[in-house]
């Protein structure tokens, strides 16, 4: 019996001891930006891993530098705007797919499901030239577009609308209801959950996008944050300060939306929709 107590107790410390390592190493990378956002290039450079005292210079030539304002305005309304259409878009779709679903219905789900294995970088090129000969360069109409169903969220939605009771729509159905009402009413309701965890998903992938945003939109006046951050990166002499600065900006939206739905995004994660 003690020599089971004793093995249960090393175990339980190997655990905490790994879940301790890897929790600092997923932190450290934000203790070092931060610190780093404090110090000047001279120290980052030297390894300085404590705060100093060159904050307030880094942010002003950080303001001075680059239209912040101007870029967290874009990346909030673009991200929320593209969240928002992502969520009805992916919801209304996941949900058809396995409430009506058919032989056709898979059968398309099965390519939405093969989309999935291909990189978005593979298919930039032709995209860009559909939408350039469409006439949708520098539009919010071609920003928004290619991002407002993908693969991963009608099979994220659709995963979840299978613990949906079908007796709950047959009776709201015999009720009178319609099917719009049953989806606006019933499912969006019981999946909250899954919502907040699709949310956050989606806020951090569109508030971290790069690449189609600098593809699409080709005007100083649509620079999003990860766009500034990356134009800190282009001249010849780079203030390692001023960039780390604006990369602590740049993350702390996503930082804040994920502590604000970490429960709910666990309890979806882990299939506990109630």
């Amino acid at each position: 019996m003690r020599e089971g107590a004793v093995s249960k107790h090393v175990t339980r410390f190997f655990m905490y001891a790994f879940l301790i390592l890897v929790s600092f190493i997923s932190v450290f990378p934000l203790y070092w930006a931060f610190i780093s956002s404090c110090n000047n290039t001279q120290q980052i450079l030297g390894g300085r891993m404590i705060p100093s005292t060159h904050l307030i210079e880094n942010l002003r030539n950080l303001f001075a530098q680059q239209d912040v304002l101007n870029a967290m305005k874009n990346s909030f309304a673009t991200t929320i705007l593209q969240t928002a259409l992502s969520l009805a878009v992916s919801s209304i779709a996941g949900y058809g797919f396995e409430i009506y679903h058919d032989k056709w219905k898979d059968g398309v789900m099965g390519i939405l499901m093969l989309a999935m294995m291909v990189p978005f970088v593979a298919v930039l090129v032709p995209l860009f030239q559909m939408f350039s000969k469409a006439g949708l360069l520098n539009t919010w109409v071609g920003f928004f577009l290619p991002s407002l169903a993908t693969p991963f969220l009608i099979m994220y939605f659709r995963n979840s609308a299978r613990t949906f009771p079908k007796d709950t729509i047959e009776a709201a159905r015999i009720d009178g209801l319609n099917e719009f009402q049953i989806f606006v009413r019933m499912f969006v309701p019981m999946m909250k959950p899954t919502y907040a965890a699709a949310a956050t998903i989606t806020f951090m992938n569109a508030w971290n996008s790069y690449l189609w945003p600098k593809v699409i939109m080709q005007t100083n006046n649509a620079t999003t944050m990860p766009m500034l951050v990356s134009n800190l990166m282009g001249g010849y002499v780079i203030d390692y300060g001023v960039v780390m600065a604006g990369v602590t900006i740049c993350s702390l939206p996503t930082i804040i939306i994920f502590f604000c739905l970490q429960k709910s995004f666990t309890n979806a994660v882990a299939g506990a929709v109630k």
